[in-house]
């Protein structure tokens, strides 16, 4: 009788004990789970990532009809399918004066910059200030890539800029090149495009509020080179300049394609949450170079006032864009990213100096949204070409006198010059409307 009484006091003892270790490892359980599934504070305002790919024109772009050879840029194709594609979006010929245009939201004859190389003033407010002033410092904002806009280290951070992690212009080489930190220099043997891809992601993961970055790749503007393997599918390439001068295409193909991968790498290194809250504009900054456009003539492309030289590729996907994988005809020019910013920020501004916000066409569509674009391009230090559209035609003038009437909506090539021969009365009554235009905007 003692051994069953020991035996059932032994076996409750044993259950208490049980008991009390499950409640205890239910706890710790509980507090993992709680831990696991904190959530950050809810953010309506959406992060904002603005990518610009150098000297990229819709003749090397997926997804446009230009160009019989495209490189395989499977993440920008996710973008289109899941966002919205533009086909009428003019920037400057060079990369300078278009920088400054997104920066300041005003054309480059309003901001001084009209040329590549030329410095912009640190009068001008960047929409990095604009930000500022007008949320009350919600956002946090960061460049990262090419600035191009001045010759001094401390330049984006003078212009408003909480950090800035990038080139202070072009690079001589994608493996040895000079790396700008809010003003302080070093040199960098990482790959360009890899380690801007590591500048951004690290930023982004630091950031605690809405965040706004400009993620400005080199890539892929010259010189030609040999990304590193796994980040492009050309195949084995020989590295010598011989090799590079003679075939430069695949080249120049290898490091959009790397630029898309690592753009891809970016993407996913963001949680789902943090994505979902993320509007992308991705753009090219002008054309295509002439050695390696197609289509255009390669006297009609980078660094000309012609489409090859100022048409580029625009897509926007992610937080806001409903319209998925659809096309938008809408006359855009670069600069309209300015005041597209500020609108998506909440700072109560659609329209400002010569940007308009193309916010709304990101639900609906609307043709109508400009009647013209207008850019332009410093040729020396007292001619300049520029040029104006409408929905149909576009109009030259060119710094030697010449002019030229295209009419776009039969040729996208520019061909012919309809003020080669007699114009007709309906082609007459366009031109002399876009000349006046033209001059109402330089005026």
């Amino acid at each position: 009788m003692r051994q069953i009484i020991i035996l059932t006091f032994l076996g409750l003892l044993f259950y208490g004990c049980s008991s009390n270790n499950e409640a205890i490892n239910s706890n710790e359980d509980d507090t993992a789970e709680d831990t696991t599934n904190d959530t950050p504070i809810e953010q309506s305002e959406p992060n904002i990532l603005l990518i610009i790919a150098d000297d990229f024109g819709l003749d090397a772009c997926p997804g446009y009809n230009l160009g019989t050879e495209k490189p395989s840029m499977p993440n920008l194709i996710n973008l289109m399918n899941n966002g919205l594609k533009f086909n009428n979006v003019w920037s400057n010929p060079t990369c300078s004066p278009t920088r400054a245009g997104i920066l300041t939201g005003k054309h480059g004859f309003k901001n001084g910059v009209v040329r590549a190389g030329q410095v912009l003033s640190t009068s001008e407010t960047s929409i990095q200030q604009f930000l500022d002033t007008n949320t009350n410092s919600a956002y946090s904002h960061a460049v990262v890539g090419k600035w191009h806009l001045a010759r001094t280290d401390s330049h984006p951070n003078d212009m408003g800029v909480d950090y800035f992690a990038g080139t202070n212009s072009n690079v001589d080489s994608y493996f040895n090149w000079t790396l700008n930190i809010n003003g302080t220099t070093s040199n960098s043997t990482d790959y360009v495009t890899s380690k801007l891809t590591d500048l951004a992601i690290n930023w982004i993961d630091n950031q605690t509020k809405p965040w706004f970055l400009w993620l400005a790749y080199n890539a892929p503007h010259s010189p030609f080179h040999v990304p590193p393997n796994n980040l492009h599918t050309q195949g084995a390439l020989a590295a010598d300049q011989t090799s590079i001068s003679n075939n430069p295409r695949p080249y120049y193909f290898a490091a959009v394609e790397a630029l898309d991968t690592e753009m891809g790498r970016l993407l996913n290194s963001m949680t789902q949450a943090e994505r979902d809250n993320t509007i992308i504009i991705f753009i090219g900054d002008n054309g295509t170079p002439g050695q390696v456009a197609q289509d255009y003539h390669s006297r009609r492309a980078k660094g000309t006032v012609y489409q090859g030289g100022v048409n580029v590729p625009m897509i926007v996907s992610g937080n806001g864009v409903s319209r998925k994988n659809q096309s938008e005809d809408a006359l855009i020019n670069s600069l309209d990213i300015f005041a597209t910013v500020a609108d998506i920020a909440e700072t109560g501004t659609s329209e400002i100096h010569d940007s308009k916000s193309f916010k709304s066409l990101l639900t609906s569509s609307n043709q109508s949204f400009k009647s013209f674009i207008f850019t332009e391009i410093l040729n020396d230090e007292s001619t300049k070409d520029v040029t104006i559209r409408n929905t149909t035609h576009k109009y030259i003038q060119f710094g030697d006198g010449n002019e030229a009437l295209y009419n776009l909506s039969q040729n996208a090539l520019e061909n012919p010059n309809l003020m080669q021969s007699t114009l007709s009365a309906s082609d007459e009554t366009i031109k002399n409307t876009l000349e006046s235009e033209l001059q109402n905007i330089i005026d």
